[in-house]
């Protein structure tokens, strides 16, 4: 009875140690392993279903790397919409929340979203659920406030680092704006930086705003697409009543003043790209989109996206990194990103 007794608690006693062991090598591979989310779609942009890890091919900084990690599984998928709020957007702002209600309709019952507005500063309106109905009474909460500014880069840093923080899987930011920023904090060069540790994918839906309104989306605090309002409250160049000299006061019909508008927006046109870009997401005009369709098939992509996963080499320096994804099959398109931060440990 003595020896038996031993001979299990001896076994029970290696077992503990090997799964503590196990658990140890689980914890350290996990914080190494750089997990690349992967689109795959023919040329039509279509989804395309059932290939294996021996279809791809990943390089990094032109090493080719060997796969260690492959999910092709239908998952559900956790997405925040993000609604500009801010005086630029005020005459796009039925068309922006008509879109969000739209995106809505097509999460799935087991899919989560999370509603986020913007202005001066960031609204978490509902955090991620499944409850349609909690998600329609965020988006109309989404108003435009009386105090000016645009903390899009703000938004988008505290819902990856926050509204996303400890969730898994396919995730997803549907950004709703004109692109402009004028207030935040967050640089763009911190927001890319950020953006490359990440896996959230950004699909960004542009909404242009012309004259109107333009001025009043500038934030106090300044920012990339225009300087702010002087103490004065007149724009720079206007005369004594705030009006530019030989134009109509705010309506326009200053060319000058119309060219920098057309600036601002292809500035934040290009911005909202190389967000997308850099997350393998997608860039949407929402003039001319049939957004039933565009949500339909970021959806369809989200939930069946590809995984890939590899171990970088352990010497390999912090900073960023070149990724390359190919699939072997030439009629294919592929979108992942195209680099990766390694931070210093």
């Amino acid at each position: 009875m003595t020896k038996s007794l031993l001979t299990a608690l001896l076994v029970l006693f290696c077992g503990c140690v090997y799964s503590l062991s196990a658990q140890d090598d689980v914890i350290k591979v996990n914080t190494s392993l750089v997990s690349v989310p992967v689109i795959v779609s023919d040329r039509d942009g279509r989804y395309i279903p059932d290939l294996r890890a021996a279809d791809f091919s990943i390089t990094r900084d032109g090493t080719s790397q060997k796969i260690d990690f492959f999910a092709s599984v239908e998952e559900p998928i956790n997405v925040a919409i993000l609604i500009d709020t801010s005086q630029s957007t005020r005459p796009v702002l039925g068309e922006i929340k008509t879109a969000a209600e739209r995106f809505i309709k097509v999460l799935g019952p087991r899919d989560k979203a999370a509603i986020v507005s913007f202005d001066y500063e960031t609204h978490v309106l509902s955090q991620l659920t499944s409850d349609t109905g909690k998600l329609k009474d965020a988006i109309k909460e989404a108003e435009i406030p009386k105090l000016v500014g645009t903390t899009l880069r703000d938004a988008v840093a505290q819902t990856v680092a926050q509204e996303f923080a400890g969730v898994t899987g396919r995730k997803a930011i549907i950004l709703l704006t004109d692109g402009k920023d004028a207030g935040s904090d967050t640089s763009p060069q911190v927001l890319i930086g950020s953006l490359e540790e990440s896996d959230v994918m950004i699909y960004s839906i542009y909404f242009k705003t012309g004259e109107q309104g333009q001025f009043g989306g500038m934030g106090r605090r300044g920012g990339i697409f225009g300087p702010t309002f002087p103490p004065s409250g007149r724009f720079p160049g206007s005369g004594r009543n705030g009006r530019f000299p030989g134009g109509r006061g705010r309506g326009g019909g200053n060319p000058q003043r119309q060219q920098r508008v057309e600036v601002q927006n292809e500035r934040a046109e290009e911005f909202l790209q190389r967000l997308s870009d850099v997350t393998a997401g997608r860039f949407y005009e929402s003039k001319g989109s049939k957004f039933k369709d565009t949500f339909d098939l970021i959806v369809d992509e989200l939930r069946h996206q590809y995984r890939l996963g590899f171990y970088p080499p352990e010497e390999s320096a912090t900073g960023i990194h070149a990724l390359q994804v190919k699939v072997l099959r030439s009629d294919l398109v592929v979108r992942a990103r195209s680099s990766y931060r390694k931070v210093p440990e």
